[in-house]
């Protein structure tokens, strides 16, 4: 071979490596990260249409998956249509393979609660509450079955950390919304303490469980944006005083690294927002649209947003990392594909 074939070849070589370097550096899978504990959710999935998540779910290895709520379309005053809707979704293959090898939690929000957009008016939320619980497999000797509300609670112990799971049920006593008259937006603000989003009880059990929390991460699931409320759809800035009275909870009551989960609004995206009187960062990772999402999203106010709002089918993803005490949360798709990308290291 003479020297001017080597040379070439040589730099051929060289080439070829530098572009399948460049190739893995914006492949997804170098975004993979280790993890300790993997919390996967999702919301906004009516049976009715496809689901092509649950493999993809499936191969992040979640040790929990929960539900942010709508984890069925059926606004209805008829229970056993109701049944039948949560009965169809049980039935779906993927997701009944995927439910016998991943514990499952969960809480609701309007559309499998019954009425859309609804809260302590709707007269059948007793009725449904049993019918959700049926469809989580909750025993019939549970705490839930008899108190009013999904709200629950559930610790995991990994290693010798351990991480608190807190659902709130933001229907069963949410107190009425104002209508917005004035703009196009659908609701605005109640005035400053009109209202009630948890109720009195969960507000009590709440404090409760966060003031005798041990836990190194407490993630509290809202069917509901918390941080997000510019945009006039539901959310806890339709009740501004009960999002302070959260946030003065969690300092009042010392909560180590409180990470919301939200859903609802057919979008996913990450909110962060810095408290005085608060030791970390409080993130709001929203992942809602597992059937079907705002495709024509264009823009909506966020002061609080980090990176990208998607607006495709998603799932979200948190990973735990207790050596490097950091959180990885991604946003993905039914490929597996990461779409957003956020680690806050604590």
């Amino acid at each position: 071979m003479n020297c001017f074939k080597l040379t070439l070849l040589v730099f051929l070589l060289i080439s070829s490596c530098k572009m399948n370097e460049n190739k893995k550096i914006n492949s997804p899978i170098l975004l993979e990260t280790s993890s300790d504990f993997t919390i996967a959710f999702g919301s906004c999935n009516n049976q009715e249409l496809p689901n092509l998540m649950w493999p993809a779910i499936e191969k992040n290895k979640p040790n929990v998956w929960i539900w942010g709520g709508d984890v069925i379309y059926t606004d209805t005053y008829d229970m056993a249509f109701m049944a039948e809707n949560y009965q169809k979704q049980k039935n779906n293959a993927d997701y009944a393979a995927f439910a016998k090898k991943v514990e499952v939690l969960g809480t609701w929000d309007d559309h499998d609660y019954g009425l859309n957009d609804g809260g302590i008016e709707y007269i059948k939320k007793a009725e449904a509450q049993q019918l959700f619980l049926d469809f989580l497999d909750v025993p019939k000797n549970d705490e839930r079955r008899i108190q009013e509300g999904v709200y629950f609670s559930k610790d995991y112990r990994v290693n010798n950390n351990t991480i608190k799971i807190i659902l709130l049920d933001t229907r069963y006593f949410r107190t009425s919304l104002t209508p917005d008259n004035e703009t196009k937006k659908r609701y605005k603000p109640n005035l400053y303490g009109e209202g009630s989003m948890l109720g009195n009880t969960q507000w009590e059990w709440l404090k409760n469980e966060l003031q005798n929390s041990k836990a190194a991460y407490n993630i509290i699931v809202s069917s509901i944006q918390f941080l997000s409320g510019e945009h006039g759809f539901e959310s806890w800035g339709n009740m501004p005083h009960e999002v302070d009275k959260l946030i003065n909870l969690l300092k009042s009551t010392n909560a180590k690294k409180t990470i919301m989960l939200s859903g609802d609004r057919h979008i996913s995206e990450f909110s962060k927002i810095e408290i005085a009187g608060l030791s970390y960062p409080l993130i709001d990772f929203t992942s809602s649209g597992l059937t079907h999402s705002y495709t024509n999203f264009k823009e909506e106010a966020n002061k609080y947003r980090l990176g990208k709002v998607v607006s495709e089918k998603s799932f979200g993803i948190l990973k735990f990392d207790f050596k490097a005490n950091k959180v990885t949360m991604e946003i993905r798709d039914e490929n597996n594909v990461i779409y957003e990308t956020y680690t806050q290291n604590y």
